[in-house]
């Protein structure tokens, strides 16, 4: 159960926050400007790329890795073809994970490593493998990490990671974090930008930073609930099975990884589709046993001693303005016919980076007060 007190108890808050992630959150903004200015010093700026490459391949390990390739294959679009490359293994520790570039990789692609530990044996073995085909690699990952001297040798660049500004958080959420998938994110947009596969421009990253920022002062813990929509959005989120919609090609990204930190901090389910195909492929469960009205047994039992179904709840993200071609006003229909609740998001006006921005840094603040909330109570918090 969700402890929606608790949401308005800052003091509470904090003390609940033992992993730092509500910090992370806040510092967003603050790790893109640190991430440009690595950037910068590493001489992004200054390159002087020859064409496009073929296709660009994104590895790394963890939910931040998966982000930022999605990320970049969502802002690439048609330009080049961006390839996530899956790691195998026997665990998902870093020394157990290994990853291979496809067979077609050769010298006119783009080989991307985002790391916030660097020490993965495995990501070294790639960079020297890229190098053996001739790809070019491009990583960030911290300054001091076997990493480092693994790129060198491929005749890569690799850019130190930003830091948070008051330290790291717990390494153990570190991956999922929302501060950490912009120190991985921000220097390989700047990069592509560069090379003519999107556009983030340093202009386009101070707005970011700025969106961001403003989106962490309208979503922080002093904030009370009902005008703070990170909150709200947890608190409705509370007890139901989130079926993520999202609509426009910023929004795919942002409802993926929404469901992924979900899991991964607050340990909820959560199922994401892109409109309109999500009518069809979610229409299901808005009809059968996650069904609002769903109660297949005697209305009148006793349920004092039984755990309350989950109940499945429609959140649609959109990037978009409201307006022209939409599935949004069906997909209303279907939740609302089905009596099943709906939460929507939509950003400000602003470029497709800043959209995705402010839809991040809302779903990362609403999945972080939802695990805030309903962690279970220790001797040390026993709210």
């Amino acid at each position: 159960m969700l402890d929606e007190t608790l949401l308005d108890a800052p003091d509470a808050l904090a003390r609940a926050d033992r992993r730092g992630l509500l910090r992370g959150a806040a510092e967003a903004g603050a790790r893109v400007r640190t991430a440009a200015l690595h950037t910068a010093e590493a001489g992004i700026g200054a390159l002087t790329p020859e064409g496009r490459p073929r296709s660009v391949l994104v590895a790394g390990p963890g939910t931040a890795a998966t982000g930022v390739a999605d990320i970049i294959g969502a802002l690439a679009g048609a330009a080049a073809p961006v390839t996530r490359i899956r790691p195998t293994g026997v665990a998902p520790a870093g020394g157990a994970l290994r990853w291979t570039l496809p067979g077609w990789a050769g010298p006119v692609d783009l080989l991307l490593i985002a790391t916030a530990d660097g020490a993965e044996p495995g990501l070294s073995l790639l960079a020297e493998q890229a190098y053996r085909r001739g790809c070019s690699v491009v990583a960030v990952a911290p300054t001091r990490s076997p990493l480092r001297e693994a790129v060198e040798r491929a005749h890569g660049l690799l850019v130190p990671m930003a830091a948070a500004p008051h330290g790291e958080y717990d390494a153990e959420t570190s991956a999922a974090g929302p501060g950490t998938l912009w120190a991985l994110l921000t220097p390989l947009l700047a990069l592509l930008d560069r090379v003519g596969l999107l556009a983030a421009s340093e202009e386009d990253l101070r707005k970011v930073a700025d969106r961001l920022d403003r989106t962490a002062e309208r979503c922080g813990p002093a904030i009370a609930t009902y005008s703070n929509p990170a909150k709200t959005l947890a608190a409705e989120l509370a007890d139901t099975l989130p079926l993520v919609w999202t609509e426009g090609e910023a929004a795919g990204p942002v409802g993926r990884r929404f469901a992924a930190v979900l899991a991964e901090l607050a340990g909820r389910p959560a199922l994401t589709a892109p409109l309109p195909e999500a009518l069809p492929s979610h229409g299901a469960l808005l009809a059968g046993d996650f069904a609002a009205g769903a109660d297949p047994e005697d209305f009148f039992r006793d349920r004092v001693d039984e755990q309350e179904a989950l109940r499945a709840r429609v959140v649609l993200l959109r990037d978009r303005p409201t307006g022209g071609l939409t599935a949004a006003p069906a997909a209303r229909e279907l939740a609302l016919g089905h009596d099943t609740a709906i939460s929507e998001l939509e950003p400000d006006e602003g470029s497709e980076l800043e959209a995705l921005a402010e839809l991040l840094a809302v779903t990362d603040f609403a999945a972080v007060y939802l695990s805030l909330a309903t962690e279970p109570p220790t001797a040390d918090n026993p709210t």
